[in-house]
């Protein structure tokens, strides 16, 4: 990824009656390193809203599933291996490729069924909503033309990891490094959402993510060549927890 650089800065020092001028180069244009790219896109800064959403996790706790630490440890790790962690690096691989080439029609296919594949209404919101406002704000901010070209095709609603695979295979991000941060940012995304429902402090919380971001890393590694037939999930009593979720008396998330 490039981004515009100053030519240069002028420097003047004065010493008692001489003054010098010390001129510094600066690269007109310097590729980003893709660590820092992703860090920007999959920050919790980014306006994708991901804040409001727990994907199921609130439910569960309401239903005591996730009560403590060994449970949401237990929890997540299941959605990792079983749910849409597994599921969502598959489709994110498979959009990151198309993009790579620029495969419209390949790309449009994996969104499809990324779409399909969202058991409950909530959770086609989830991952719609946050798929639709990353890729228009990657654009204003981040576009190249692949990107603008690819986007075109995908005018209605776009599931969030094609649209953060589309992106990086448009600026030529490496493939596993975007799984490995996808899968990060989605760890870290839940827990964040257990904190605020209180199952567990803080530094509970941290050991959850320390614990499990090997199996996330792992997890990237394992499904980058699967094939699309590979995506879906197993996680059968999340599902019905979203359903539930819709009618939850009291709730402070939107999944």
């Amino acid at each position: 990824m490039r981004v515009g650089m100053p030519k240069g800065t002028t420097t003047t020092t004065t010493t008692g009656t001489t003054t010098t001028a010390i001129r510094t180069s600066i690269p007109m244009a310097e590729r980003v390193p893709d660590a820092l790219v992703l860090l920007a896109w999959l920050s919790p800064g980014y306006p994708v809203g991901a804040y409001a959403y727990s994907h199921g996790l609130e439910w569960a706790v309401e239903a005591g599933d996730v009560r403590d630490e060994a449970s949401l440890r237990d929890w997540l790790a299941d959605v990792l291996d079983h749910g849409a962690g597994r599921s969502d690096a598959i489709l994110a691989a498979h959009a990151h490729r198309a993009a790579a080439v620029g495969d419209a029609d390949a790309l449009v296919a994996v969104n499809d069924l990324a779409l399909a594949l969202s058991p409950s209404r909530e959770l086609h919101l989830e991952t719609s909503q946050q798929g639709r406002s990353f890729l228009d704000a990657t654009r204003a901010a981040w576009d190249v033309p692949g990107l603008a070209n690819l986007a075109g095709r995908l005018d209605g609603p776009v599931a969030y990891p094609v649209a953060v695979g589309a992106a990086a295979g448009a600026h030529g991000l490496d493939r596993g490094t975007v799984l490995m941060a996808y899968l990060a940012a989605f760890l870290q995304n839940l827990v964040s959402a257990s904190l605020r429902l209180a199952p567990v402090g803080q530094t509970a919380g941290t050991r959850v993510v320390a614990a499990l971001m090997p199996r996330a890393a792992a997890l990237a590694r394992a499904v980058g060549d699967l094939p699309l037939d590979e995506a879906g999930t197993a996680t059968v009593r999340l599902d019905l927890g979203s359903f539930r979720h819709e009618t939850q008396y009291t709730r402070i998330f939107r999944s």
